[in-house]
């Protein structure tokens, strides 16, 4: 045990110090010696009580010490930690490997790091507050500290129905040996019988597709999801059988949005204003028998000069349709994918000043944190749930009786 520290020594230097504008922490700061010396202390009782439990059947003692350099809000510190013959002594107070002291310090940079600050941000926020920097290495094993609960996360139990979930892609640049590459992050969002919005889980792929997606269901299943009653995707080909695959019962919704923006893109602008105002009258008709006729109309006087933009929606009806057979209520949350996409706007938000991550775990590393500052903001029910929910109710009864809590 280290007892030859000089606390009068101590006091009188501090005392001069704080006369002469020292600062308390931070480098050089007063507290570093008393706080290295109540550290080494620290470690010294470990080993001593290491020894006494293993020394009689392994005949252990001391072998020296090792130096280790420490951030601490005290500044840098160079610890004296002992070590053991045999090898077995773990340190509890500073275990190894670790570079930063508090484990405050270490949720700050996480939560600067989740709030989509760059290394090179958060190394100098720490220099200003604290007196000392890390570098991008020493950051990294902090961040990837997340990567064991985010792990568990992501093979979490889900919920055994789901009234609806949202399901689409979007797209990062993430480097792989030694070049850039184009990444997809598949997002799917539910909402549960509780009418909480939940991110159910982070996968990334080199491109969107249906086999992937049908792999995502998949994993879904596998952790518990055994219903889905509606489903709200993008047009991406063969979506549908992906999911009537997996989950045979659930409705398919395709983005009304999505398929708009997509016939947007073949009408000239001197036009746009009169085009909208058409189709305006199918996707928003009482029902799907006056939707159609609508449609037909619409055919008849852009079909013919803009077939790109008027066909998919007739190709496509029996998919872009579905939400006709319900309420107004539940019309509102499952014609479009806008509930996931507000959910990207807010991933971009983060994410927009990173360039090309170094990974696909880097990438779902930021993600993750993401989710989990956004999570609270969902802990809310969704607006108009209780009418939403009533209609639901009657509509599945039989569905989702196996699954209603109380």
């Amino acid at each position: 045990m280290n007892n030859d520290f000089d606390f009068e020594a101590f006091k009188q230097a501090a005392i001069k110090g704080l006369y002469e504008g020292k600062p308390l922490t931070g480098e050089g700061g007063l507290f570093a010696p008393l706080l290295k010396h109540f550290l080494e202390s620290a470690l010294e009782g470990e080993m001593s009580h290491h020894l006494v439990q293993t020394r009689l059947p392994e005949q252990n003692r001391r072998n020296g010490k090792t130096s280790k350099k420490v951030k601490s809000s005290a500044g840098l510190l160079d610890l004296q930690t002992p070590r053991d013959r045999t090898g077995s002594y773990q340190p509890q107070l500073v275990p190894k490997r670790q570079v930063v002291l508090t484990p405050q310090l270490e949720q700050k940079i996480l939560s600067l790091y989740g709030m989509g600050s760059s290394y090179a941000d958060i190394s100098q926020h720490l220099s200003e507050m604290y007196g000392y920097s890390l570098s991008d290495s020493e950051l990294t094993a902090i961040t990837d500290k997340v990567i064991p609960a985010m792990r568990e996360w992501q093979n979490r139990p889900l919920e055994s129905l789901y009234v609806l979930v949202w399901l689409d892609g979007i797209y990062y640049k993430v480097r792989h040996e030694g070049r850039v590459v184009t990444r997809v992050l598949y997002s799917v969002i539910g909402l549960s019988l509780a009418g909480r919005k939940q991110v159910l889980g982070i996968y990334t792929a080199e491109s969107e597709s249906a086999k992937f997606w049908l792999s995502v269901l998949t994993d879904l299943k596998q952790r518990g999801v055994e219903d889905m009653l509606i489903t709200c995707v993008d047009g991406l080909k063969g979506f549908d059988t992906a999911i009537a695959t997996v989950f045979p019962a659930a409705t398919v919704q395709l983005c009304i949005v999505h398929q708009l923006r997509n016939s947007f893109r073949f009408i000239p602008d001197k036009y746009l204003k009169s085009f909208v105002k058409d189709i305006k009258g199918v996707y928003q008709a009482s029902d799907r028998e006056q939707a159609m006729e609508q449609l037909l109309l619409v055919q008849e006087t852009w079909g013919q000069r803009y077939p790109q933009a008027i066909q998919p929606w007739l190709d496509k009806w029996e998919l872009l349709s579905p939400y006709f057979d319900y309420p107004a209520a539940i019309r509102k949350v499952m014609y479009t994918t806008n509930t996931v996409e507000g959910y990207h706007r807010q991933l971009r938000n983060v994410t927009k000043t990173k360039g090309a991550f170094p990974s696909d775990i880097a990438l779902q590393k930021l993600v993750y944190l993401v989710i989990q500052n956004l999570q609270i903001k969902w802990e809310t029910t969704t607006y108009n749930w209780k009418e939403i929910l009533a209609q639901v109710s009657i509509i599945f009864t039989e569905r989702i009786q196996p699954h209603r809590f109380d």
